[in-house]
């Protein structure tokens, strides 16, 4: 009987000791999130800019890079496109040509961790030598996937011109 209760009070306090070191346990768990979390918000930061940068100096490659196989743009127009290759032959033009000019500013976004984040732009297209202009928010929706942000989404929807 001593022996029993020997062994249940032996256990009683290794379960004790081990509820006791969960919480630190815990918080080190919690702590590696959020510096992962603050590593990816930093990723983010550089993905959405090397994003627009990349369109707006026509640099391709690095354009491509940044998007998902499946990304989907939709055009202000109301057409759509699927596939980063598709995406890239339908902007052919934008890129070899090399006479738009692309502005943005930021209004708003969301970083959801190392899962999703969304940006929503105030942006104009624009190419003089066609007297073309046209102003429009712009969303896009990054995943990460495979250690780096990348674009899966970019939707416009036309802004009348102010």
């Amino acid at each position: 009987m001593r022996t029993r209760t020997r062994l249940a009070i032996a256990g009683l306090a290794i379960v004790a000791a081990a509820g006791a070191a969960t919480p630190a346990f815990a918080d080190a768990d919690r702590s590696d999130s959020q510096q992962s979390d603050s590593g990816c918000a930093s990723q983010f930061d550089e993905a959405q800019r090397v994003d627009m940068e990349s369109f707006r100096d026509y640099d391709l490659a690095t354009w491509k890079a940044g998007h998902d196989d499946d990304a989907i743009t939709v055009l202000a127009s109301g057409v759509w496109f699927q596939g980063r290759d598709r995406i890239a032959a339908v902007l052919h033009s934008h890129f070899e040509n090399r006479e738009a000019t692309w502005t943005w500013t930021e209004l708003t976004r969301a970083v959801d961790g190392c899962k999703t984040g969304t940006i929503l732009y105030d942006a104009t297209y624009a190419i003089p030598s066609a007297n073309f202009h046209q102003r429009a928010y712009v969303s896009v929706i990054y995943t990460y996937k495979h250690g780096k942000w990348l674009s899966v989404l970019d939707q416009s929807t036309l802004v009348a011109a102010t």
